[in-house]
């Protein structure tokens, strides 16, 4: 279908950008400054505020608010703009906010995420692709999120702090510092419950590579000696292993505001009983 539709309710403001087969229900609102992709579907009584880009294919249930101010008092007032990705999936009440003019000032949220009901995005996060955040997820302002992430429902992830990709955190988990690539994590406040495997497995990844990395993530988190004593000796150990430089460099470029997420006790030699078969 490349007919563009507008329910009689729904307000278009002017100058806003609507692509081939856009479909608009009754009671949305969508911003001059607006741009929406082709086959792009907002069911009904949303809102596209700002500059907002919606990449095409994605759809939009009732009550979602995309593109509204940050939520920060350090924003001035200047434009600032949302940028959502293709074939993104926002249900009831999800909300998404622009960038702060102080900052980044652009939130960006990447290709084929899904977003359950009442999830949140802050101002000046960056999400990745096939992201899934569960019913009530949120995220504080300037987070980055890896691809392949899944938060679940009730998370709360703190401002400033960076999901590594392919991790995983369960239902409640409250986040207040860095996640490993691949790691995965629960409880308040969240520790370490060991590695996604059932994750790195869906990805593709192979054998050997899963299980270096579960050897690595048991020698970078022992506990007789500091992460920082243990990266050299995983560096020597690994240095043909591409997932374990990938979880590395990821350690050792977190800024002064960031700590690593570490294991809840005892976790590490929990994930290393597991069966890998």
């Amino acid at each position: 279908m490349t007919e563009t539709f507008i329910h009689p309710a729904a307000v278009v403001e002017a100058g806003a950008q609507l692509g081939a087969g856009v479909r608009i229900g009754p009671f949305c609102h969508v911003s001059a400054d607006a741009v929406i992709g082709d086959r792009v579907e907002l069911l009904s009584h949303v809102a596209i505020l700002g500059a907002t880009t919606l990449g095409e294919g994605c759809t939009v249930f009732p009550q979602a608010t995309l593109g509204a101010a940050p939520q920060n008092n350090k924003h001035k007032g200047g434009r600032t703009t949302l940028t959502v990705g293709k074939n993104c999936t926002m249900r009831e009440g999800v909300t998404m906010h622009v960038g702060t003019d102080t900052s980044r000032g652009v939130t960006t949220v990447g290709d084929n995420g899904l977003f359950l009901a009442y999830a949140h995005i802050a101002h000046d996060c960056i999400v990745g692709d096939n992201v899934t955040m569960a019913n009530v997820a949120t995220l504080g302002g300037h987070v980055e999120v890896g691809n392949n992430v899944t938060l679940g429902g009730l998370c709360a992830v703190h401002q400033m702090t960076r999901i590594g990709h392919h991790a995983f955190a369960g239902g409640g988990a409250i986040i207040d510092g860095d996640i490993i690539p691949y790691g995965m994590v629960m409880g308040n406040r969240a520790r370490l419950r060991g590695l996604n495997v059932i994750g790195m497995r869906r990805s593709g990844l192979p054998r050997a590579e899963i299980f270096a990395l579960r050897k690595a993530y048991k020698m970078i988190f022992d506990p007789t000696r500091s992460v920082a004593e243990s990266i050299p000796l995983v560096e020597r150990e690994f240095a043909g292993s591409p997932i374990v430089r990938d979880v590395l460099d990821f350690i050792q470029a977190r800024g002064k505001r960031h700590f690593t997420v570490p294991p809840l006790r005892n976790a590490v030699a929990e994930d290393a009983a597991d069966d890998e078969g």
